[in-house]
C-alpha cells in the first residue's frame, strides 16, 4: 500500500523511470558498473593481500644448525615479506647454531668436549624466555643423523627430540609452529644416493606428521634434491652446495621459496629472491639492510642466551644489539616509504613511515 501510494503522488517522468529502467540516462549504468567493478576489485584485493602470520604475530623465530645459521633463507623470507607487505612490522629472530641438533646426539667417540655437538635441549628454554616468540620455525635433521647409514636407534632420538620441541614451543605459547624438512644432503660420489637416503627418510617422517600428529611442516627437502637432481640431466657438476651440506644463494632461495609457497605466496618457479621483489623500485635495498641486521643479531641473540658460546659466535650485548636493530629498522622503513604509488584498476596504495 505505501508503495502504490508513492506511485500515485510520483509524477509520469518519475514513474517511467521505475517502470521502464531501459530509458534511464546511459551515465547511470556506466557509474553503475564503475561501483561494481570497484566492488568486486576490492573483493580481490583484500582477498590477495590475506597476511602470511596470524593476526598480532610480532616477533618470528627461526631455529635450527649452521644452515638457518647462515640465515640467507631467512634474510630472503624478511625481505619479501617487508616488501609485499610493508604496513606489517614483523620482527624475524634468526637463531641457528652451528653443528645443533635436536636428537642430542653427537659422532662416536668425540676427540674432546668441544667435538660434542650443541644440544638444543641445553638452550632453548633460555631462548624462548627472551625471544617470546609468536611463530617458530624450526630446522632440524641435517646434523642428527651423524652423517652416517641409517639407524633406528639415532632415528629414533631425532623424532622423539621433534616431538619434545614440538610440546615446548606449545607450552611456551607461540600461535604456529612450522617444522622445516632438512635441506638436501650431496655426497661427493654417490650425490643425493648417499647420506641423503637417510634424509629421505626423516624428511619423509616429519610429512607424515601433518597427519598423524596435525603438525604444520613445510618441504624444503624435497624441492631441493629434484631441483638439484634435474639441473645435473643437463650439467653433471652443478652444485647447490660446494661442501655437500651448506647450500649457496640459490640453494636458500629454493628454501625460502618452499617456505613462502608453504605460506600461500604466489612465487612460482621465481629464479632468486630478487625477482620477487621488483614489487617495490628499491627491493635490493630492502634486502641489503635486512642481511646487515640478520647478520648483527644472530650473534647478539646466540650470546644473550647462552653465555658460553664459542668465541665465533660472541655478538654485541643485546641492549647495543638493539640499537642497532632500531636504527636499520628506521633505514628500511625510510626506502619503504620512498615508493612511488603504485595503481590495481582504481585503486592506489602509498606507505608510510612507521610511527613513533
Amino acid at each position: 500500500m505505501l508503495f502504490l501510494n508513492k506511485m500515485l503522488k510520483m509524477t509520469y517522468r518519475d514513474r517511467q523511470k521505475i517502470t521502464h529502467p531501459t530509458r534511464m540516462k546511459p551515465l547511470f549504468f556506466v557509474r553503475t558498473a564503475l561501483l561494481w567493478v570497484a566492488i568486486v576489485l576490492s573483493s580481490y584485493a583484500s582477498g590477495q593481500h590475506k597476511l602470511p602470520f596470524p593476526k598480532g604475530t610480532k616477533r618470528i623465530l627461526f631455529l635450527g644448525n649452521s644452515i638457518t645459521y647462515a640465515g640467507n633463507y631467512v634474510a630472503d623470507i624478511e625481505s619479501f615479506v617487508i616488501a609485499h607487505y610493508p604496513k606489517q612490522h614483523y620482527e624475524f629472530i634468526p637463531a641457528g647454531l652451528s653443528g645443533e641438533t635436536v636428537s642430542g646426539l653427537s659422532e662416536p667417540n668425540p676427540a674432546s668436549e668441544k667435538a660434542i655437538r650443541p644440544d638444543l635441549h641445553n638452550r632453548l628454554a633460555r631462548l624462548l624466555a627472551q625471544t617470546k616468540p609468536d611463530v617458530v620455525f624450526a630446522c632440524y635433521g641435517m646434523n642428527d643423523g651423524i652423517y652416517l647409514p641409517l639407524d633406528e636407534t639415532r632415528f629414533k632420538a631425532f623424532r622423539e627430540g621433534m616431538k619434545w620441541l614440538h610440546r615446548e614451543l606449545e607450552k611456551a605459547g607461540a600461535k604456529r609452529i612450522i617444522f622445516l624438512t632438512p635441506p638436501v644432503h650431496d655426497d661427493k660420489k654417490p650425490g643425493t644416493q648417499g647420506y641423503n637416503l637417510v634424509l629421505d627418510r626423516y624428511a619423509d617422517w616429519l610429512l607424515a606428521q601433518r597427519d598423524s600428529l596435525k603438525w604444520e611442516v613445510a618441504d624444503l627437502h624435497f624441492p631441493m634434491k629434484n631441483y638439484l637432481e634435474d639441473k645435473r640431466k643437463s650439467e653433471p657438476g652443478f652444485k647447490l652446495a660446494n661442501d655437500g651440506v651448506h647450500p649457496a644463494e640459490l640453494g636458500h632461495w629454493i628454501m625460502a621459496r618452499s617456505v613462502l609457497a608453504y605460506l600461500g605466496e604466489q612465487v612460482g618457479d621465481a629464479p632468486d629472491v630478487q625477482a620477487t621483489l621488483t614489487v617495490h623500485p628499491r627491493g635490493e635495498e630492502i634486502l641489503s639492510l635486512v642481511t646487515q641486521r640478520k647478520d648483527i643479531m644472530k650473534d647478539a641473540w646466540l650470546s644473550a642466551t647462552d653465555p658460553n658460546q664459542p668465541a665465533r659466535h660472541q655478538g654485541l650485548p643485546m641492549d647495543k644489539a638493539r640499537q642497532v636493530y632500531d636504527d636499520i629498522e628506521r633505514r628500511i622503513y625510510a626506502v619503504v616509504s620512498n615508493k612511488a604509488p603504485g595503481a590495481f584498476g582504481l585503486f592506489a596504495w602509498v606507505t608510510a613511515l612507521p610511527k613513533e
